[in-house]
């Protein structure tokens, strides 16, 4: 029997990675160009001098690809026509099986309604015809934020975002879970409850859960008492653990604020390359010990941690603004 045509892990090699670069100056306003040093920073640690995976920079238009070029010059530039840079949830998933490597297109409505941006639900169709692949499209919402697999056929997500009204309303726990086996390859999928508090992609799976291993979760241990995130912590490792998934303890970031709210920082939005993985940071006491905890689950690559805080006034971090190509 053949093997299943599925999504690869992410720490499996990668021709090359999608990194969005901030390009409209009316949404990022005052932090745009911030925003666009800590995009270049965190693809140069991509790139690692060539060691690591080619970074393929996506600008929306000529001006931004001007500025891409001069920030970060060992990358390759992609004008395409986006809303915004968040490309793990409207760029392609690619499956593969062997030397073949299948691009899939999901509907993209702005999680849930919140966000419709011109360019957004087309730019992964438009980004895979860029790499001389062609894109199956699939009738129903799905962002690529929202799952994360560990290569064998596990797939993880989360009740509030995959089941929430406002993204498949006619769609139930059954139909989901079926489309997931039909187009991803997904044979187990394991359910976690809620996402990060005022996470406003309903409750993405990287910003709480990540796969380090075969049937390994890397999981947030919240920070003390205040921790606003503690009992949804508590609530994904009991059923992680129910599952039969082993958990991998990182520490979390706790209550981070900007000006004044509480916003869904985490450690376990990071990337991982094909030489590194690149951490955010936000300036929290936790921030070196997650930097190490992470590293200890990598040992052949560099484990390095960045400020992102320009690039999480949009409202994510490093793994939303990629997007991997499987070697």
């Amino acid at each position: 029997m053949a093997p299943a045509l599925r999504q690869a892990p992410e720490w499996a090699e990668h021709e090359f990675v999608w990194i969005g670069f901030p390009s409209h100056a009316d949404l990022w306003l005052e932090d745009l160009e911030p925003a666009r040093a800590e995009v270049a920073a965190f693809a140069a640690a991509v790139h690692a001098d060539g060691r690591g995976e080619e970074v393929r920079l996506v600008v929306a238009d000529p001006q931004s690809a001007r500025a891409a070029a001069e920030l970060a010059p060992f990358a390759t530039i992609v004008q395409e026509m986006f809303g915004d840079i968040w490309l793990r949830d409207t760029g392609p998933i690619v499956l593969g099986r062997g030397a073949t490597r299948v691009p899939r297109s999901f509907r993209f409505n702005g999680w849930g309604g919140k966000y419709d941006l011109e360019g957004d639900d087309t730019i992964g169709l438009r980004l895979a015809n860029s790499a001389d692949l062609e894109a199956t499209r699939h009738d129903w919402v799905l962002e690529g934020g929202a799952i994360d697999v560990d290569g064998t056929g596990l797939l993880v997500t989360t009740e509030q975002c995959l089941l929430n009204p406002n993204r498949n309303p006619g769609l139930d726990r059954e139909e989901i879970e079926a489309r997931l086996r039909r187009e991803l390859g997904a044979e187990r999928i394991l359910w976690l409850g809620e996402g990060l508090l005022n996470d406003h992609t309903d409750g993405h799976v990287d910003n709480l859960a990540r796969f380090v291993g075969e049937n390994r979760l890397a999981l947030p241990v919240a920070a003390g008492p205040d921790d606003p995130n503690a009992a949804i912590y508590q609530d994904a490792r009991r059923r992680a653990e129910a599952f039969g998934v082993e958990v991998a303890e990182i520490p979390s970031p706790g209550q981070v604020e900007r000006d004044g709210e509480i916003i869904p920082a985490s450690y376990m939005n990071f990337y991982i390359g094909n030489a590194a993985v690149v951490v955010p940071l936000y300036g929290a006491p936790n921030d070196a010990a997650a930097v190490d905890a992470i590293g200890a689950l990598f040992p052949g690559r560099s484990v390095v941690g960045f400020r992102a805080d320009h690039v999480l006034t949009g409202g994510g971090s490093f793994h939303c603004i990629s997007q991997q190509m499987p070697a």
